[in-house]
Order: C-alpha cells, then sequence, then structure tokens
C-alpha cells in the first residue's frame, strides 16, 4: 500500500559562523534589512516555549522573554548602533525574513516535486555561531515517496553536484535552486569560518514532520507494515532505495501512533492521523519546544568543535580555557527541560550527534593543558624563589663583609 500524507513539513537547517570581532556588524545589518524581522517572545504568545524549558536555559535561549512593555520602548527608541550592540550582546536572538511577495505562476512539470517555503529564520549566539532555517511543504501531492525525494534532494541543495537529477524541484518563491543557493549565500556570506573547523557547509540538517493517513497504521495494522517506510524517512533516503535498510537512527515515541527517528543528519518524526494529536497539538510542539532542543544540542556540537579548533592552533589558550570552563557551568552541566520526553529527545540528539565524545576529547586537551600551565607557574615560581634566596644570601654576605 502506498502512504499518503495527511500533513507534512520539513525544516532544513544550515549551519554558518560569524567571525566574532565582525557578529555586531552581522546582526546590525540584520536590524537595518527591511526583511528581516526580530522576533521578541512574550510569555502570553509563547507560553508552551515558556513552561517547557528550564529558567536558566529559557534565559540562555529567549532573554526576551524578561523584556517588559518600557524596555522594548526604549529599545525601539535606541540609534540602531547602539540597538545592535545590545541585541548583539544577548545569548541568543531570533530573527525572522518576510516571505511576502507576488508570486510566480506554478509550471508544474509532471516529474517534478512542486513545494513551498513557509518560513526563513536565522538564529544567532553570540559566540557566532548561527543557523539558518527554512520550512518548506510539498504542495500538490500527497504522496508519502515525495517527501522522501524531497528530504533527500533538497537536504543538498548547496552542492554543486546533486544526486537523483531525476528528482526534479520546484518552488512557489525562488526561480530555481540556484536562485535558492544565491539566496542563502547573502545570509551566511563566504562560510569560512565553518569549513575551517570542518563543519559540513554543504549539506543541511533535516527537521521533518510528517502525519500519515491511517489507513496505512491504525489500531488494526501494526506499525511495521510501514517500518520500511520510516527508517527510508530517518535515514533520509529516497524512494527508491531498497528493502536492506540498515537501521542507524534511534527510535523514540512519545504516543502510541507517532515515531521520531534521531540521527546525525537530522530529527525526522512519523505519525499517524488515527490520533487527533498528530495534526493538531503535536506539528506545533515539534515545531517549537523540540526545534529549539536540537538547535541547542546542534549548538552544542558546533561550539565544542570551535572550542577543539581553538586548542589545536593553540591561539589564546587562557582564554579558550575559560570559555570552556563557561561553557561547562552555563550549558554542558544544565537539563533543558523538566519534561521527560523532551529530556530524553534531548539525550538521544546529543548522543546522535556525539557531542559526549566531543566534549570528553576536548576536556582530555584541557586537562593536559592545565597541568602543563600549572607545572609551568610552579616552575616559574620556584625560580623566582631561589632568585630571591640568592639576592638574600649576596646581600647578607654584603653585610657581614661591611660590618667586618
Amino acid at each position: 500500500m502506498e502512504l499518503k500524507n495527511k500533513f507534512q513539513y520539513t525544516y532544513f537547517i544550515h549551519t554558518f559562523l560569524i567571525d566574532k570581532g565582525r557578529y555586531e556588524k552581522y546582526i546590525l545589518k540584520l536590524l537595518k534589512d527591511e526583511k528581516f524581522n526580530l522576533r521578541i517572545f512574550k510569555k502570553e504568545n509563547d507560553v508552551e516555549l515558556y513552561s517547557y524549558f528550564l529558567p536558566r536555559m529559557r534565559n540562555f535561549l529567549f532573554r526576551s522573554f524578561d523584556f517588559t512593555q518600557e524596555r522594548m520602548e526604549k529599545l525601539d527608541e535606541l540609534p540602531f548602533d547602539t540597538k545592535g550592540a545590545v541585541i548583539a550582546d544577548m545569548p541568543c536572538v531570533t530573527f525572522e525574513y518576510d516571505l511576502k511577495k507576488d508570486l510566480p505562476g506554478k509550471t508544474i512539470d509532471e516529474n517534478s516535486i512542486f513545494f513551498k517555503i513557509q518560513k526563513v529564520n536565522v538564529i544567532c549566539f553570540n559566540t557566532g555561531i548561527c543557523f539558518l532555517a527554512i520550512k518548506t511543504n510539498i504542495e500538490d501531492s500527497d504522496r508519502f515517496g515525495d517527501v522522501l525525494n524531497f528530504n533527500y534532494k533538497f537536504r543538498d541543495i548547496n552542492q554543486e553536484i546533486n544526486k537523483y537529477d531525476d528528482i526534479k524541484l520546484q518552488a512557489d518563491y525562488f526561480d530555481d535552486l540556484q536562485e535558492i543557493r544565491s539566496f542563502i549565500t547573502d545570509i551566511t556570506g563566504p562560510n569560512f569560518d565553518a569549513m575551517k573547523i570542518d563543519l559540513n557547509v554543504e549539506r543541511f540538517y533535516t527537521y521533518s514532520y510528517t502525519c500519515i493517513d491511517q489507513s496505512a497504521w491504525n489500531v488494526n495494522t501494526t506499525f511495521e507494515n510501514i517500518r520500511t517506510d520510516f527508517l527510508k524517512y530517518a535515514e533520509i533516503l529516497p524512494e527508491s532505495d531498497g528493502m536492506n535498510i540498515e537501521e542507524n537512527s534511534k527510535v523514540l515515541s512519545n504516543s502510541k501512533f507517532s515515531k521520531i527517528g534521531v540521527s546525525k543528519l537530522g530529527v525526522n518524526l512519523l505519525s499517524s492521523d488515527v490520533d487527533i494529536n498528530n495534526y493538531t497539538i503535536l506539528p506545533k510542539q515539534y515545531e517549537n519546544q523540540y526545534l529549539y532542543t536540537y538547535l541547542l544540542a546542534l549548538y552544542t556540537k558546533v561550539y565544542l568543535k570551535k572550542l577543539d579548533y581553538d586548542f589545536k592552533i593553540g591561539k589564546n589558550i587562557e582564554k579558550t580555557r575559560k570559555e570552556f570552563i563557561d561553557f561547562t557551568k552555563k550549558i554542558w552541566v544544565q537539563e533543558a527541560t523538566a519534561e521527560d520526553f523532551g529530556s530524553l529527545l534531548y539525550q538521544n540528539i546529543r548522543k546522535a550527534l556525539e557531542v559526549e565524545e566531543q566534549y570528553g576529547k576536548i576536556k582530555s586537551k584541557y586537562d593536559i593543558l592545565y597541568r602543563e600551565l600549572k607545572i609551568e607557574k610552579t616552575e616559574k615560581w620556584s625560580i623566582f624563589i631561589a632568585i630571591v634566596l640568592v639576592i638574600t644570601l649576596i646581600l647578607n654576605i654584603l653585610n657581614l663583609l661591611g660590618l667586618k
């Protein structure tokens, strides 16, 4: 039986780095750009986000929750440069891109997958680590196979050489895929710093939600009947891939009729519309609370790679050491949420992204450097004491000679 979609969207997440010295200018550039709007999080509007994250992590990700109306008004009255400096100092900020435009007519090729770009967000941390999140959905098709092909094709959109040329994509907002690449570069810049720390800048992370028709998954039809389809979805494989698929993803479930596949390449949720929550409550929860849970884990991974690179080149070791300690206290040892499934998801995403191993590797380097610095300081102190003793001895001898 061919699976049919009832509801679907995919976020494609692209990592880029802004040099710390240029970060404030970059934030100012976004503020001045009429196409971008600073996202202000408010308790009354974002109550689910506010209640999901624990206070320390909430303060890290959404500082604007603490803004009073008076403070917001004062911020708006500031000159652009001053406002840019204030916002650049916040740990994390989100900008939304205005997609309003006269849309071109649909010229559908029968072999193409037509998709719509619903949302474009830029999420930046004051360490210079940023994420471009593009929300898409397929139109004019209810085939689950098109979701598989679309996710597989679009995640490599930044690559000049694309696999599966028989999978054609058409967008509503951009005339062609090259125009999308140019749009991405305009936002991220050349992204040399990301390549320097060995980040894959050509492949997007895939964060997808699909609710299928209950005829394929219900109280009488088990998940095992669609397991192969789910594995293709979780592993971000095209429809044409064979039956013998290795199960590399960790499979989690927060309800009877929803499964989440967590891998190094993405987080993908498949559900059935037999449960009304799967097309009412869960889609919103997944693209808010769980999306920022994923972004937090991605940030952790990238920041650790950045620290590892800084330790390797040996520049400003003392500064890097302090940053590592600060990161450990403020991010690494902190819980993200008190929600059971949210905590489980966060732990499994970190495990899939191998951040635990990365942290352990950096800690070993830190311990070695700390011991070396301690030995060096001890040696310098010993030399200083020895010099003082020698000088004291000489002065005492001179005094004795003087007395004689």
